[in-house]
């Protein structure tokens, strides 16, 4: 009655709070308040309640004490609230709901020890609730306490561990009910009791007063749960973190970065952006000191890579620095980090963060490079074949299958093993059908890398190794039982060991693994199977399984034998290729063959899947060659091997050779159809091809001499060309001429000659040059790379001369060698050696006396190639004279500037030309006077200070000396003087002015010349007056026909001979014209005039023929072929430092062989000599052998050959016949040998 009269009252009816005020002081008796009824107690409680808000905002009761046990009373009661079964529980919902309604226990903020209760209200209120609670109990109770907090002076430490202690995990599991109050009441009150939070840690972590609350041991796990509730009840604590981050003590910091990694870490923390000075602070940590500090800091970053992208750019650096810690357990996480986090999304990790775990693969901890490996293998199969994400993504982690594939090359078993394993299932998983097995390794192989394509070929050819092992370890049991065999089996049983993990331990296991062998006879008969070249993938599978079953024991869970024997079961099984996968493989080629395949989606072009998977089957036709025996197969081969591609038809022919030894009798239309392949492989194919085409044919067919012989008879002559394209040349010998250019820039480094290196070289230079090339002097060098050779050392000794120290040293023999590259048989070198001299000359670089080569230069049978020479001259006369006027200072070095100083050394020069034998010999005089003027035209175009009178007088001067070369030998310097006065005859007959004296007596070399004797006097002329007359009037010397290369010179006004067609089988074989014994080598006593014809020097340059004829009786000859001289023209062979001069027939360059027919209707024309070296041929001797048939040889270099004899024929209307002269033949001079300075 009294709970329903202060239930139905309100805070107007003044007289009735008057009337029921006694009552109310009543209710507060110690005899309600302790009644042991506890209906009676709520009943009371209820009534309080109502009496606090009819009285509100004063209360009936004055006593503090009073108004202390009341609400202590009242608090007590709230307990029945955690019933709600209860009867009586709608009146516990009343009470609280009145309290809440009118905040009831604000009345307490007045009493001094207010604390006690509202501890004693939150902790009761936090004990009852439950699951059970509706929502409206749960906001009366957050109403209650909030009002409490916010209205209140403030919260203490004991009311503020009421509230926190829920949030600890202990207490959180026990009631997650009072956890969710907990946290609803500190969000509505976060602006109020974020100071007390603040204090409280500020008490805990920076003064160190762990005593102000029994939440201090607890005060992580409560930042943790604050940070998570609200951010903003942790403003004032996060700074005082970044001070524990930097805590002498480690476990404290450990502490720390545990705590602020979560925070970081949470999904839906925005701490790292909002606190940046806390979170590089943090990002410290990774380079602790403290090794359990960095462990913790990397975990943590796998959790902020998910959950917040954004930062990985940070994190980037520091794990780049942990990737490398000293700790192998700190390296192993940052790989787990990273490769988590890629396993979750590719996008979340950068290429630097991935590259991190690539270097790791690389670790010299195996449990590091293990977890990096097994990472990357990992996302590969995710998102290369699966493509979960897309082709972006499978681009980005492409290279993972190389990476891999190269971990191969190292040296240890287990990298070896594991790559093995990777291979097998996740780079092309065995577990899949035969079709999708073998396109993922058909593609796979197609875009490996060249380093990676040679680990697979190279991990297959170890496994078939290995099965070769094994299977002789089989024979081995089948034999009976000796000390022999045992002794084989022992060593068998080492070498399998070496191939498994551990090989001490797996000696042990593979001793008893041998042992069950040899006791199990069912045991040898599956291992047999499995190793089987017929066993198939699902054979493999089963026998695999048996084997291993047969071996398990149940009683022991971890069998280290076991697995032992796995290890060698999965190295040796075909999981991989058998007879049905290659199959799939060329169906797959074919496919891309036809252009139906899949190779543009796939990323490979159809012409590099074609010769890649090509490459692939030849590498399985050598560890599964069984595999491919079928029609089919070797059909789809053949396909191949008519394809234009090089590559693809030199693979098919090696795959052919490795498998098809049952060919011959199993598959005779196959047979058929490949021999005539291989034949026209063999004879047009390139050298890989042909040679794989030789070791086919004698692979598969039992009648392979008759099949090579078919090849080998119609194999030509050896090619005979002077030059070849660059891509042409043997890599043997460009590796000579590099070495050569290798000696002479290490020479010009040193810049000087203290190691004698430089004589040594020069010796080695000459040597070369005196063997034509061919230093071996075996003859087993072509005649294009003896060009090239011949070509370097004459550049070569051209590049020493060009540094004073080592022109010093340069002996006048070596100049000479030297000088005679100018005069080369080879068109291409004596081109290219003259442009080097030529460059080298006008920048000054070169001493004078090499500009006298170009003298040499008069017998070149080249038109462009004398006028080029010419125009050098007249380009470097030009710049020295122009050098001297400008620097004044050039007089006192004239010698070595001034261009008439160039006359002794070609006089010397000449005097020692190898053709230059016999001094009174009227043609090789006529050579001396051309390449004399050929000089000295350029030099007298001006008598500037009397030039031609300080010619004169140089040459008047050498004649009173000796030459220094061979100053005893009278024969020698009988030549020199002979020169000397071809020389004045020239200078005399060209010029009126040379009779004045000389303003200047001139120096002459003491290199070449000896200083004049006293009281000798050498008035004697060494040449006649019949042969001075006849040189300076007498007709001109008759040229040869010889090739102008390069470039076609009209002929007008000549007739024609008619040339026949001719094979051409070479370059520079001698060919004779038919002569008339009484005119045959008067060649050089004709006037002659040029006439062009069109034959090639070299074959791949286009020349013309230059024939001479005299200028009177010229018989025409129309429509009529030139035959071969009856008196072939033998070779000549050189000794060591002895050249021979070959005679090209028209042609410098090109060996020809000719079947030309005699012409019945009249005798052949002759061909005649101009300029240049006059064939050395046992033609000419035999003309003249009563004679000169003991006469030696000629010697010295190869020179630029006169034609005699037209290669293939000449063309219709190129050349003309001349009339035969009656002179008598005379001997070829033999040239004069140049000794080198040993």
């Amino acid at each position: 009655m009294v709970v329903k009269t202060f239930m139905d009252m309100d805070q107007d009816s003044e007289d009735e709070k008057q009337q029921y005020l006694p009552l109310a002081l009543h209710l507060a008796s110690e005899f309600f308040l302790r009644n042991p009824n506890k209906d009676v107690r709520l009943l009371v409680a209820c009534c309080l309640a109502d009496i606090f808000r009819i009285y509100a905002p004063e209360a009936p009761y004055t006593s503090h004490d009073k108004l202390k046990d009341i609400f202590l009373f009242i608090t007590r009661q709230l307990k029945g609230l955690e019933d709600t079964k209860s009867p009586q529980f709608n009146r516990y919902f009343y009470l609280l709901e009145n309290l809440a309604w009118v905040k009831s226990y604000n009345i307490c903020f007045e009493l001094e020890d207010c604390n006690e209760i509202f501890i004693q209200l939150f902790r009761t209120l936090f004990s009852v609730i439950n699951n059970s609670h509706n929502k409206k109990v749960q906001m009366h109770m957050l109403d209650l306490m909030s009002s409490i907090i916010m209205e209140g002076d403030g919260v203490t430490q004991e009311l503020l561990d009421s509230i926190l202690i829920n949030l600890i995990p202990a207490h959180k599991n026990l009631n997650k009910q009072s956890f969710d109050l907990a946290k609803v009441l500190l969000k509505r009150t976060v602006q109020t009791i974020e100071a007390c939070i603040a204090n409280f840690f500020n008490q805990v972590l920076v003064l160190g007063r762990s005593s102000v609350s029994d939440l201090s041991e607890h005060v992580f796990d409560l930042i943790q749960e604050l940070f998570a509730i609200d951010p903003h009840l942790l403003l004032s604590v996060m700074p005082q973190l970044e001070f524990k981050l930097k805590s002498n003590d480690g476990e404290e910091r450990l502490a720390v970065v545990r705590l602020l990694a979560k925070l970081f870490g949470s999904k839906d923390s925005d701490l790292a952006t909002q606190n940046r000075p806390l979170w590089q602070c943090f990002l410290g940590r990774f380079n602790d000191i403290h090794v359990p500090v960095r462990l913790e800091s990397v975990k943590f970053a796998s959790h902020c890579l998910m959950n917040h992208p954004d930062l990985a750019k940070d994190l980037t650096e520091y794990l780049k620095v942990r990737s490398h810690d000293p700790e192998e357990a700190i390296r192993h996480d940052v790989i787990v980090t990273i490769i988590t986090a890629a396993k979750r999304d590719l996008a979340l990790v950068n290429d630097q963060l991935l590259g991190f775990v690539r270097e790791r693969t690389l670790d010299k901890r195996w449990r590091v490079r293990k977890e990096a490996m097994m990472g990357l293998a990992q996302l590969y199969k995710k998102y290369c074949l699966h493509g979960e994400a897309g082709k972006e993504a499978a681009e980005k982690v492409s290279w993972i299958k190389d990476k891999l594939l190269h971990i191969y090359y190292q040296n240890s078993i287990d990298d070896k093993l594991l790559v093995e394993k990777i291979f097998a299932q996740y780079l092309v998983p065995h577990n899949l059908e035969t079709e999708e097995r073998m396109k993922c390794l058909y593609y796979l192989y197609a875009s490996l890398d060249p380093n990676a394509v040679k680990a697979l070929n190279e991990m297959w050819k170890c496994q078939n190794m290995l099965r070769s092992h094994v299977r002789e370890l089989l024979d081995l049991h089948k034999q009976p039982t000796s000390e022999a065999n045992c002794s084989a089996m022992f060593g068998k049983l080492m070498t399998i060991a070496k191939n498994l993990p551990d090989p001490g331990k797996a000696q042990d296991f593979v001793k008893k693994f041998n042992q069950v062998l040899g006791d199990d006879e069912k045991l040898r008969s599956q291992l047999e199977l499995l190793i089987s070249p017929t066993c198939s993938c699902k054979q493999a599978d089963v026998c695999v399984r048996e084997i291993a079953r047969k071996l398990a024991n149940p009683k022991q869970p971890t069998n280290p034998f076991l697995e032992m024997v796995k290890f060698l079961l999965e190295r040796i099984a075909p999981v991989h290729i058998d007879s049905e996968a290659i199959s799939a493989l060329v169906k797959l080629m074919n496919k891309s063959i036809e252009g139906t395949a899949d190779d543009e989606e796939e990323g490979v072009s159809p012409d590099t899947a074609i010769r890649s998977g090509l490459e692939l089957l030849k590498v399985l036709s050598f560890t599964h060659p069984t595999s491919f025996h079928s029609a089919e197969t070797y059909e789809s081969l053949l396909q191949c091997l008519r394809m234009e591609d090089d590559k693809v038809a030199e693979a098919a022919i090696q795959i052919f050779r490795n498998t098809g030894h049952k060919i011959e009798t199993d598959l005779p239309q196959i047979r058929s159809t490949l021999i005539p392949i291989l034949h026209q492989k063999a004879k047009r194919g390139t050298p890989h091809q042909a040679k794989q085409a030789v070791h086919c044919i004698h692979a598969i067919f039992t009648n392979k001499e008759v099949q090579l012989a078919q090849i080998f008879e119609s194999t030509g002559e050896k090619n005979g060309k002077l030059w070849s394209p660059d891509e042409e040349v043997s890599p043997e010998v460009l590796a000579k001429v590099q070495a050569i250019k290798l000696l002479v820039r290490w020479l010009l480094g040193m810049k000087n000659n203290q190691s004698k290196s430089a004589n040594s070289t020069l010796r080695l230079l000459s040597a070369m040059l005196v063997s034509e090339g061919d230093l071996t002097e075996q003859k087993r060098i072509s005649k294009s790379d003896m060009s090239r050779l011949r070509l370097a050392a004459g550049s070569a000794i051209m590049k020493l001369a060009q540094e004073p120290c080592y022109h010093e040293i340069i002996t006048p023999e070596q100049f000479q060698l030297c000088a005679l590259v100018i005069n080369d048989e080879c068109y291409q070198v004596r081109q290219i050696f003259a442009q080097k001299l030529h460059k080298a000359l006008v920048k000054l670089l070169l001493p004078l006396e090499y500009m006298a080569i170009f003298a040499l230069c008069a017998k070149d049978p080249v038109k462009e190639r004398r006028a080029h020479a010419r125009q050098c001259l007249l380009k470097n006369i030009s710049i020295r004279r122009e050098y001297i006027k400008q620097n004044p200072m050039a007089t006192e070095k004239l010698l070595s500037l001034l261009p008439e100083y160039v006359v002794p050394y070609m006089i010397h020069l000449l005097a020692h030309d190898p053709d230059f034998t016999r001094s009174q010999d009227v043609d090789q005089l006529r050579d001396i006077k051309e390449c004399l003027w050929f000089m000295l035209e350029v030099l007298m175009t001006k008598n500037e200070n009397n030039s031609h009178a300080f010619m004169k007088k140089m040459a008047e001067n050498i004649k009173l000396t000796k030459d220094a070369q061979s100053p005893d030998e009278s024969k020698t310097n009988e030549k020199l003087y002979t020169v000397c006065d071809v020389a004045l005859c020239v200078i005399n007959s060209k010029s009126a002015l040379c009779n004045a004296d000389s303003p200047k007596d001139p120096v002459l070399p003491m290199k070449f010349f000896t200083q004049p004797e006293k009281d000798f006097c050498n008035d004697k002329s060494y040449i006649s007056e019949e042969t001075r007359v006849l040189l300076l009037t007498g007709k001109p010397k008759p040229a040869g026909v010889l090739g102008a290369v390069n470039k076609p010179l009209s002929a007008t006004g000549r007739k024609p001979y008619v040339r026949s067609t001719g094979a051409e089988t070479g370059s520079n074989i001698n060919v004779n014209s038919e002569l008339n014994p009484s005119t045959g080598n008067r060649s050089r006593e004709q006037s002659s005039e040029a006439v062009e014809t069109g034959v090639s020097e070299n074959e791949e340059n286009p020349v013309r023929i230059i024939s001479v004829t005299p200028v009177k009786n010229i018989d025409p000859v129309k429509n009529k072929e030139i035959s071969s001289d009856q008196t072939t023209q033998s070779n000549i062979s050189s000794d060591r430092g002895k050249k021979r001069s070959v005679a090209a027939a028209g042609t410098e360059n090109i060996q020809q062989k000719t079947d030309e027919k005699a012409d019945e209707s009249g005798p052949p024309a002759p061909s005649k000599p101009r300029r240049g070296r006059r064939p050395k041929s046992e033609s000419q001797g035999n003309a003249t052998k009563n004679d000169d048939i003991n006469k030696p040889l000629g010697k010295g270099r190869k020179r630029a050959a006169v034609s005699q004899e037209s290669p293939g024929g000449l063309e219709a209307g190129n050349a003309k016949a001349p009339k035969l002269q009656d002179v008598a033949k005379k001997a070829a001079p033999a040239e004069r040998q140049i000794d080198l300075q040993r």
